[in-house]
């Protein structure tokens, strides 16, 4: 087979209220609202497209590791541990659940953020190296 797999370009979150959560993730995470009706809300964040998908009580993306911790499915990048350092300021300073910046032993800085229904995801101050020359050619 000479096709590939060439980008993620939808991610699935389960969310109890759509209507609320449409709002939280444009206020909060400055998403761009595309389409809603009563059972999803289309919401582009990212470069990608975000569905989030009425769903039944306690559903989420999170999953429980082999150690018994509760993690993230979805890590956002950003552009360094100053954009990492002001992200985590202004999602503390919007109400939003965050956790404390972190090394975890490996290049960059991450930090966990939950949205109103408990889904986690991860931002890490790395952006990776084949996004970074697709994106920011040198002159």
């Amino acid at each position: 087979m000479n096709e590939k797999l060439w980008r993620v370009g939808t991610t699935y979150i389960p969310v109890t209220n759509v209507d609320q959560s449409a709002d939280w993730y444009v206020e909060k995470l400055g998403a761009e609202l595309g389409f809603i009706d009563k059972d999803k809300a289309i919401v582009n964040l990212a470069d990608q497209s975000i569905f989030l998908v009425k769903a039944a009580e306690n559903q989420s993306l999170n999953f429980i590791d082999s150690y018994g911790n509760e993690r993230f499915s979805l890590t956002f990048e950003v552009n360094g541990l100053e954009a990492l350092k002001k992200f985590h300021y202004d999602f503390v300073q919007k109400g939003i659940k965050a956790g404390e910046i972190e090394d975890r032993g490996h290049a960059g800085r991450n930090f966990v953020f939950e949205d109103i229904d408990g889904n986690m995801f991860d931002v890490w101050s790395e952006l990776s190296i084949a996004f970074k020359e697709k994106h920011f050619k040198k002159a």
